[in-house]
């Protein structure tokens, strides 16, 4: 489903264990490992995966990555407690030097 977004998204245990990732996240994330222990600890502190397994409700938040805005989400599953998916929007592309696409 998502294996031709252009930005990098993890399905994601509430461990943390990340289970599967789409093409654009290739190399970002690997499926087996803790996505908590990966990259720098202060890319995890505003982490709403909680937040989000707790509410059932997806979770957002705003902020930037390699000096470009980004919007962070964490998206419960329905039927799958324990799970949620996981992506940036503005990670592997930024959007505001990009030419609308028709």
């Amino acid at each position: 489903m998502w294996g031709q977004f252009p930005e990098p998204v993890t399905l994601v245990h509430k461990n943390r264990t990340v289970l599967a990732v789409n093409e654009a996240g290739q190399g970002m994330r690997e499926v087996g490992t803790n996505c908590a222990q990966q990259g720098s600890p202060d890319a995890h502190r505003g982490c709403l995966a909680n937040q989000a397994l707790t509410s059932g409700k997806a979770t957002y938040v705003k902020g930037e990555y390699n000096g470009r805005k980004m919007i962070s989400y964490w998206l419960p599953l329905a039927g799958y407690p324990e799970l949620f998916v996981h992506f940036g929007v503005g990670i592997t592309i930024d959007y505001d030097a990009e030419p609308k696409q028709t």
